[in-house]
């Protein structure tokens, strides 16, 4: 019998500051029959509170991973995927929640996916929201929109749920099958790292200063969501790219970008 995808599916708090909320997103991820549980930063854990809103799912904050950023917590994540309550002044690619359980369940059979949930009191940052692929909303009632931390994340691992018995039953969800992996999210930071460097020397931007430049072209990369080979002949373009600049300018090559996986 295959693995269920769920075991390939990972829930991130990110800097939660009550510890009841941990526990009862564990139970959450329990009744759901999620389990990989991945706490960046928690303000207090482990906590008798969290323990106790955890109830008969204790196991799962014994086998929480605590890292210190949100990019240790999804770098070999092929899909990641934040949680958002506030519109942004650049839009990013968004998902309902059915459409996020759906997304999920069928990319979890080749990759592993993290579900991104924020801060209680403000949610995300603007630099960990552009370092997912897509956003989620959850649409609550206007007049009264702000959800508790464990509430959000059993609206969606119940998605997530739903979307894995549909798949057992054999329904078809909605995917295009490739040819490659999607390049990790900690591939896309080094290249993100690469094309600043680049675009830099080339003068098209001020690399002190980037703008909105980098944050647009992030949004655009999060949409087109390149494989690991794509990934590899963009850093390539972007070393040669470099190479022709120091040439022209008769220098030696620069450094060797970090993690490069060019050709050149």
């Amino acid at each position: 019998m295959a693995e269920s995808p769920l075991n390939n599916i990972r829930v991130v708090l990110v800097n939660s500051a009550h510890p009841g909320n941990i526990g009862g997103a564990a139970r959450a991820l329990k009744n759901m029959g999620l389990s990989q549980l991945v706490l960046v930063q928690p303000r207090e854990f482990p906590a008798a509170n969290a323990i106790w809103r955890a109830a008969g799912a204790a196991e799962l904050l014994d086998n929480a991973i605590v890292v210190d950023s949100l990019q240790e917590a999804v770098a070999n994540c092929g899909l990641v995927v934040a949680t958002s309550a506030r519109e942004r002044r650049i839009p990013w690619p968004l998902l309902t929640p059915r459409q996020c359980g759906e997304k999920a369940v069928v990319e979890a059979a080749t990759h592993p996916v993290a579900l991104v949930f924020g801060r209680e009191d403000r949610g995300l940052t603007n630099e960990e929201l552009q370092a997912c692929n897509f956003h989620v909303h959850i649409p609550a009632n206007a007049d009264y929109s702000s959800l508790n931390l464990a509430t959000a994340v059993q609206v969606l691992t119940y998605e997530v749920r739903v979307a894995a018995l549909e798949l057992e039953r054999g329904s078809a969800l909605n995917y295009t099958e490739w040819d490659r992996p999607p390049a990790k999210a900690a591939d896309m930071e080094l290249y993100f790292e690469h094309l600043q460097q680049a675009l830099g020397e080339l003068e098209f931007i001020d690399p002190n200063k980037p703008r909105q430049t980098m944050t647009r072209l992030r949004r655009l990369f999060s949409r087109v969501r390149p494989d690991d080979m794509e990934l590899g002949i963009l850093r390539g373009m972007l070393t040669a790219i470099q190479n022709h600049i120091y040439r022209a300018g008769g220098q030696g090559r620069p450094d060797k970008p970090s993690g490069s996986n060019s050709r050149g």
